[in-house]
């Protein structure tokens, strides 16, 4: 139990923690890139307005970008770009390479073609960004050299990656030395709580069987008394009730089953339907079963019997006059799974979860008739945890109630 509360804790922070730094990493990588592509799109831009103002032969440079003019007067000179022009139909007619040589006119084309084919009027291509203008005497197409831009932003978000990643491995050692530290406490009350309720149950022991001595001895004498009769019932019920409280309180310790081992689920089952088929035949009630044979798990066997007999003995208990009880347990993606539902009137039920809550029932004048403690079907999902599965339960039409636990 310690160790599965110190996993969820440590898994908890690792969660909070992470998201808080994706966000950071993705907020700042996001901000770069919106900055730098707005940059390079400015001065795209600027550019392809003066290629397109100087379709004659170009002496001068490029103008510099307006926003480093001040800072950079030799924005101008390192400055490399191309310019494409085509016919309103995408066919090339010229291409300009007076700023740039590490590009061939075939190539250009080539690169031309390709961004025009995907209908986009600005993007990234290869090394390049690119911004298309489009007007009634045919399409310029320029690509702006975007090399160290690129190569900037690859860096930054590899630096932040690795921070980051770092940043995770360093938490989560530090969250990991200090966890059992910050649930010391909890775990205290944990425990005090267990030893309070094995405490309590053998304490309550002696008192009871005295009860019960003493009812069955004034039975002898007073046969047929119904007050006395009554006392048997509810010592029965009390001696039922501590003994299930002591096993749930047996079920959060650290290793609930120290002396696990394989077998078979199939047979186990077998041996523990018997009883209650007899039984749901005896009170009117349909009964069918489908075990898949050479079923096997590891696990307590003791416990498993004990949670199918809950599950039955729940079905057999609170399905309706004349009702259908259903068993069946097979193998699915290599989990057992074990499914016993039965029919119940449920229009009144809000959060069928909820009876996997300790000493909730639905009906408690009903459960105290049946002899219901509240407590079974929190076993049943404590037991099915201590195997590495899970309880769960659901109704589709109000109708029929279904329990399935998947180990």
């Amino acid at each position: 139990m310690l160790k599965k509360i110190q996993r969820r804790f440590i898994l908890a922070a690792m969660a909070a923690f992470g998201t808080v730094m994706l966000l950071i990493i993705v907020g700042i990588n996001a901000a770069n890139y919106y900055r730098t592509t707005s940059m390079q799109d400015r001065l795209a831009g600027d550019l392809l307005s003066h290629e397109q103002n100087n379709l004659s032969r170009r002496e001068a440079p490029p103008p510099p970008f307006r926003d480093q003019r001040r800072r950079d007067p030799e924005a101008a000179f390192t400055t490399r770009f191309f310019t494409v022009y085509c016919d309103v139909d995408g066919r090339v007619k010229a291409v300009a390479r007076d700023y740039i040589s590490s590009v061939d006119e075939e190539t250009a084309k080539t690169y031309a073609q390709a961004v025009l084919s995907k209908g986009r009027e600005s993007g990234y291509y290869e090394t390049y960004r690119y911004l298309v203008s489009r007007n009634g005497e045919g399409i310029t197409v320029l690509f702006l050299n975007a090399a160290v831009h690129i190569q900037s932003m690859r860096s930054l978000l590899f630096v932040s990656l690795v921070i980051g990643a770092g940043s995770l491995l360093t938490v989560f050692l530090l969250i990991l030395l200090f966890s059992r530290r910050a649930i010391r406490p909890y775990m205290k009350n944990m425990e005090r709580q267990k030893q309070f309720i094995t405490d309590a149950g053998h304490e309550l022991k002696t008192p009871i069987t005295s009860i019960v001595t003493s009812a069955d001895i004034a039975a002898m004498e007073h046969e047929g008394d119904e007050w006395i009769d009554n006392i048997r019932r509810q010592a029965a019920r009390l001696t039922k009730l501590v003994g299930d409280m002591v096993a749930l309180s047996r079920l959060d310790e650290e290793t609930p089953f120290p002396q696990k081992s394989r077998f078979s689920v199939s047979e186990a089952a077998w041996e523990t339907a018997e009883p209650f088929a007899v039984l749901a035949k005896a009170k009117g009630k349909s009964y069918s079963q489908h075990i898949e044979e050479n079923l096997t798990l590891y696990g307590d066997r003791g416990s498993i019997q004990r949670m199918i007999s809950i599950l039955l003995d729940n079905a057999v208990r609170y399905s309706d006059e004349g009702g259908e009880i259903q068993m069946q347990i097979y193998r699915r993606r290599n989990k057992v799974c074990i499914e016993v539902s039965n029919t119940c009137d449920l229009s009144d039920v809000a959060d069928l979860d909820r009876l996997f809550d300790r000493f909730y029932r639905l009906d408690e004048s009903r459960s105290s008739a049946t002899g219901g403690t509240g407590i079974g079907l929190s076993m049943v999902q404590a037991i099915a945890e201590t195997h590495g599965g899970k309880a769960t339960v659901q109704s589709a039409d109000g109708k029929e109630i279904s329990f399935k636990v998947t180990l």
